[in-house]
Parts: structure tokens; sequence; C-alpha cells
């Protein structure tokens, strides 16, 4: 099992922690992680990662598919793969439709459609076999619209791209794995149970076996741990309620919260219920003292480095049974860090 890391970049005044980067990149990490809302965006902070690292991969995790056309992100991907040296991992999905649509100012339309089309664009521009050409039912190149000039001409990239550059997926709902496991080379999981890989394994395995595989062999399943390491157990778990309420209450509308049904999945319906109610009532302290001790402790490695080092063998496990592939640790510490990789590494 590979280990990676996200970095945050949040704030008012946002910037990168490169201490931590390096010293992941020196225990043996092999990847870091940045994500984008409507904050900073992934792609400079990811070249910035790369153009002070030498080891260590970098990715977007991800970048919002409705933020830019297919071929601005295969040409951002061409580009920082050229000049890392090929460390470049591309993480690509389409966020929900209260960033697409209030944020980015465009239309949601059909998620699964535009992932899988977006990144079927990707891949013609990198394998560069001809102009291109693509008449899908969200994108259509060269523009034909009503209002089009009649002058769009097909086009080659001038750049040479790798047709084997890997592309990733933050998929959580299970028409979404199923897609990633049809059409991507890897999925970053933003909630993870050890105990119960079928809940992303299974619609991942029904999308391989539609492009051809008979398994997960080659896919990277990349899930999100939140870390909080230390002798006080409560302590440390009190420190990743307020996120996990976010996500699961205040992520999305009532009637469409991706996060909150993944909560419902992992079996914690009542509980993902009792959040989402309290949260979008603005009780978000209660929303999130009602996050279950069990749910983080399943999704999360919180603890003494003894108490983490036991969790790890659930990972260990699912790692040798084909269900993870990396682990991409999120808010440790750097002694954090270097508990995970002794034991794993």
């Amino acid at each position: 099992m590979r280990l990676g890391m996200t970095l945050k970049m949040g704030g008012a005044q946002p910037h990168p922690d490169m201490e931590t980067v390096a010293e992941a990149e020196r225990l043996g990490f092999d990847q870091v992680w940045v994500g984008e809302s409507y904050s900073t965006d992934a792609v400079s902070p990811v070249a910035w990662v790369l153009a002070r690292t030498t080891k260590i991969k970098a990715g977007t995790g991800i970048m919002q598919i409705p933020a830019r056309t297919p071929a601005c992100a295969a040409m951002t991907a061409m580009t920082l793969a050229a000049l890392s040296g090929g460390r470049f991992l591309c993480g690509v999905g389409m966020s929900g439709p209260q960033v697409v649509e209030g944020w980015h100012g465009v239309r949601y339309g059909k998620p699964m459609t535009r992932t899988r089309e977006y990144i079927a664009v990707i891949r013609q521009v990198l394998a560069r076999e001809g102009a291109l050409r693509f008449a899908g039912e969200e994108y259509r190149i060269p523009y034909a619209g009503a209002d089009a000039t009649g002058l769009g001409k097909p086009l080659r990239s001038i750049i040479h791209g790798d047709p084997g550059l890997p592309i990733y997926t933050a998929s959580i709902t299970p028409a979404g794995l199923r897609t990633a496991g049809e059409v991507a080379n890897g999925t970053l999981p933003i909630f993870y149970s050890p105990d119960r890989p079928g809940v992303v394994s299974d619609p991942l395995l029904e999308g391989r076996k539609r492009a051809g595989h008979a398994d997960l062999a080659g896919f990277d399943v990349a899930p999100y741990v939140r870390v909080r390491m230390g002798e006080d157990l409560a302590a440390c778990r009190d420190a990743i309620r307020p996120e996990l309420a976010l996500y699961i209450g205040g992520m999305g509308a009532r009637a469409k919260n991706f996060y909150n049904d993944v909560a419902i999945r992992l079996g914690y319906a009542d509980a993902a219920r009792t959040i989402q109610d309290l949260y979008l009532d603005g009780k978000k302290e209660q929303a999130a003292a009602s996050v279950p001790d069990a749910l983080i402790d399943e999704i999360s490695l919180v603890g003494s480095a003894a108490r983490i080092r036991e969790r790890l063998a659930a990972w260990r496990d699912a790692a040798r049974a084909g269900h993870v592939g990396t682990m991409v640790l999120s808010g440790a510490s750097v002694a954090a860090m270097r508990v995970v990789a002794e034991a794993v590494l």
C-alpha cells in the first residue's frame, strides 16, 4: 500500500506547507493531492509542489470539470507532466450543483455523462492520433451550435502527451464509482471504511467489468483518511467531528447531499439524518457532537501512536485484498506521518 497526503490551502491568505511535503517525500510517500472548491484552484499549488520536489507525485484532487473545458484540462495535464518528468496525477470531478451553478455560473447537466465525455476528450488529446473531434451529449468539438461562427477547426495538440497519464475521479456515489471503474485509473473516496470495502469496491468492479477488466488490478483506490494523533482519544475525535458534520450535514441541499448518502451506505442512517437536521437548522456544534465515535474510528486514524498502529492492520488487510492502493492522509502531523510510514512502508 502506497501513502499519500493532502495539502491544505485554506484561510484568507493560504500558503502551502512545503516543509511537510518535503518530509513526506523523504519518508517515501508516493503522492500529494490538492483540491479546490471556491477558493484557491488546484492547479497552481500542484505546480508549486512539483517545482519544489523531485520524487513525489502531485495531483489535482480535483480539477472541477465545469470550471474548464476538457481540452484545457488536457493542456494543463500535459504541461505539468512535461515540466515534472511525469509526476503529475490528473484528478477531475463534477463538484455539486451548488458550486457548479452558484459559483461557476454554468449548467450542472448530467454529471456521469459529463465525466465520461470529459475523460474521453482528455484521452483523445493525449493519444494525439489525429485532430480533436468529439460528438457527445455534453461536449461537441469543434463547437457547432446555432451561434457558432462556422470557423472552428479540428486541431491536434502540438505537445506530445503521455496516453498513459493516470486520471482519477473524486467519486462517492455508486453511479460515480461505476463510471470511475469504467473510464479512470483511480478514484479518491472522501469517506472510506476498510471494514466495509464493498461500499466502494462493488460499484467500481461493475464499471471495471464494463471496460473488460476482471478485477481492480492496476486501479488505484486512494481514500482520504483523516488523522489526529494524541494520547487524549476524545480530543482527537473532537478535532475531526466538525469537518465530518460539515460534509454530512451541510454540503449540499437537504434532498441532495452526496456525503450524507455515503454515511448512510456505511451504516449510519440515523446519525446522518440527525447531523443534517441539526446542521441545516444552524446548530453546527450539536451536529458535530452527533457524529458517532464509531464512524470516526472507522474512517479515520485517531488516538495514540499505538492505537493508530493497531488500526492500520485493517487498512493493510484491505490493501492485500486488492481494495486499497493508496492511503491519502489528511491533516496528519509530521509525527503521525512518521508513525504511519514506519508501519506501512
